[in-house]
């Protein structure tokens, strides 16, 4: 038997909420390193104003989640400038 999921993320994980956690750190992961490539900055220069070291930063630029926080990801994000909204809505039973 075939099991289908709305994302892999549900698939990976046990529970909706952990799914959840991981699609919205990969969201933000996304975000900032299409920041950083658009940029102009080197790696160097933009761990700098995010906050990180130059091999954290590559850690995330490698999509490497497990290293970072839902938390840590959005500091980032606002030290880049970004903006993060949320929308919570409810599942279809």
């Amino acid at each position: 038997m075939t099991e289908t999921f709305e994302s892999v993320w549900d698939g990976l994980e046990d529970s909706a909420a952990q799914a959840a956690n991981l699609k919205a750190r990969a969201a933000l992961m996304r975000e900032i390193a299409r920041w950083v490539r658009d940029s102009g900055l080197t790696q160097t220069e933009a761990a700098t104003q995010l906050g990180i070291s130059q091999p954290r930063l590559s850690d995330l630029m490698r999509g490497r989640i497990e290293k970072f926080s839902l938390d840590a990801l959005v500091n980032m994000t606002g030290a880049a400038g970004l903006e993060v909204t949320v929308t919570v809505r409810r599942h279809a039973a």
